[in-house]
């Protein structure tokens, strides 16, 4: 690793020139706690982070099937086509966050930007989705306060967005970090920590459009 990092040698077929990783940002890591213990706090916080999410939408599971139940108001309203395109938008941007992961501890700066880029986009292209979806529904006459159906389905879907949201900026700050030569040790334990909150994402969205298909 410290000699593909060095200073003023090239990797992977690409020279010193370019966005990416400052090389002497892979170097010693100073003053302070020892870097593992930096990274236990981050992906413990982050686990933590996760946990709450999860009785959120356990809660969320929780009114739903019940509301669904009590009376003959529950009327299930036709999923767009486009959600499970979306689903594979997320699977593929798991897919590309790894490669991010791999590319980032081999030490391949340019590999690594490009996957960031592209998970980075992939995660808009899930967002701008979302909306598509939502004014679809919107032209059949289908909003939040519609039916009791159709309010949980905004709500699910819409805090699920939110969250995802979240992951996209903390992409878009890795991406800049990186190409402008600052993403240290510090910052590669971000992108760890980002790629398990992004799998997370990626579970939820399967098991929210499951929870819409299968409960009706």
């Amino acid at each position: 690793m410290a000699e593909i990092l060095a200073p003023g040698k090239q990797q992977d077929g690409v020279g010193g020139g370019g966005g990416g990783f400052h090389e002497g940002d892979f170097g010693g890591y100073g003053s302070g706690p020892p870097p593992g213990t930096s990274r236990r706090i981050y992906r413990t916080g982050m686990w933590l982070g996760l946990l709450a999410i999860s009785m959120v939408f356990l809660a969320f599971t929780s009114a739903y099937i019940v509301r669904s139940g009590l009376s003959d108001d529950w009327l299930p309203i036709e999923l767009p086509r486009l959600l499970w395109g979306n689903a594979l938008l997320l699977f593929l941007s798991s897919l590309t966050i790894e490669r991010t992961r791999k590319a980032l501890n081999g030490g391949r700066r340019a590999e690594c930007n490009h996957w960031l880029a592209v998970t980075t986009a992939l995660g808009v292209a899930f967002l701008v989705g979302q909306l598509l979806v939502w004014r679809q529904l919107a032209s059949h006459g289908v909003y939040v306060t519609t039916n009791p159906s159709s309010s949980f389905f905004y709500l699910l879907t819409a805090t699920h967005g939110l969250h995802l949201l979240g992951g996209v900026m903390a992409l878009l700050y890795i991406v800049w970090q990186a190409w402008h030569y600052q993403l240290g040790p510090a910052k590669r334990t971000l992108v760890e920590v980002t790629a398990i909150y992004w799998h997370f994402m990626d579970g939820l969205w399967i098991y929210i459009l499951l929870l819409l298909s299968l409960w009706r």
